[in-house]
């Protein structure tokens, strides 16, 4: 019965999170029908930054004091949220919610291109291999070049986002993880970081925001669900259930954004998209399967908020 109610809750976690994040694409679709996408990067951090340090002050926590990690944190932070969220922004003026999700799917491919490159991997199984071939496949048929169309800047953009998410997990693997931090401390630095870069970048495609019922909802649940609350229920997963069952999250957002895309916002994906997507997961699927059986599931974890996880040390990130 025991084993029974964990795999309960693990899905019902797996699907919560999907959910969250899934629908996070929606929702900056709607914010931009009232900010440019820097203001709205700047109010989803800032609602996501002011809840998780709210929980550190009631859990008694704080946040480090050592300019080094805050470097870090800067570092993390400019590569991990604003220019990302930015790119996503951009992107969603001209691509799908849905489309862009499943570009987001791209990231543990990159995550783990990255990686190699930055050698914190020594070497890459052939299923890996394939993986990537695969999945790296699936983003030139969703790309479709070959084809004319004006939404390929915006598709460019959101898969540039991705990659950066990639560079990210590698960054904080290597420079944050282990310190012997709280999680929600370094998530809360990270965002806390995060907001103060993206208040100085607002000047970046500024114009007078319009204060729309629509918007500041979206921004608001943008900011608290999908980066607040989905930063403390992704660590929870991984605490409880392991980063195998977390990672398994990356095949439902795409299917969850698609659906959202449809049912709120009436759009609808081509037969070549869909099959790209199908294309990607097979290819992530790959990555996550020889990764299963690596001592480093740092480097195959997803999301547009996420961050690297060890599982053998006393700080899980996310």
């Amino acid at each position: 019965m025991g084993s029974l109610t964990v795999r309960r809750g693990s899905i019902v976690r797996v699907a919560l999170l999907a959910v969250l994040w899934g629908s996070s694409f929606v929702w900056i679709k709607v914010g931009l029908r009232g900010f440019a996408p820097m203001q709205l990067v700047f109010l989803r951090l800032l609602f996501a930054a002011a809840l998780l340090l709210l929980i550190c002050r009631i859990r008694g926590l704080r946040l480090p004091s050592e300019p080094v990690v805050w470097v870090h944190f800067a570092v993390a932070a400019t590569v991990g949220n604003v220019v990302p969220f930015f790119l996503f922004g951009v992107g969603e003026r001209s691509v799908d919610s849905g489309l862009a999700a499943i570009l987001n799917a791209t990231t543990p491919l990159w995550t783990v291109t990255v990686a190699l490159l930055a050698r914190t991997e020594r070497a890459m199984s052939s299923a890996r291999a394939a993986g990537l071939f695969v999945g790296f496949t699936g983003t030139l048929v969703i790309f479709a070049p070959w084809r004319s169309g004006g939404s390929l800047g915006g598709a460019a953009a959101c898969l540039t986002a991705s990659a950066l998410y990639g560079v990210m997990f590698v960054y904080v693997g290597r420079f944050l993880t282990g310190r012997d931090l709280a999680p929600t401390v370094l998530s809360a630095g990270q965002l806390t970081a995060a907001t103060v870069l993206s208040a100085l970048a607002l000047p970046v495609g500024w114009h007078a925001p319009q204060w729309r019922l629509d918007a500041v909802g979206s921004v608001a649940v943008l900011g608290l669900l999908g980066t607040g609350v989905a930063y403390i229920l992704n660590y929870r997963l991984i605490t409880d259930d392991g980063p195998t069952v977390a990672s398994t999250v990356t095949y439902l957002i795409p299917v969850v954004a698609v659906l959202f895309g449809v049912a709120v916002l009436g759009e609808s994906l081509s037969i070549r998209v869909l099959a790209g997507m199908a294309v990607v997961l097979a290819g992530v699927g790959l990555v996550r399967r020889s990764a299963g059986r690596s001592p480093d599931p740092a480097a195959v974890l997803p999301g547009p908020v996420g961050a690297a996880v060890r599982d053998d040390g006393p700080a899980h990130k996310v």
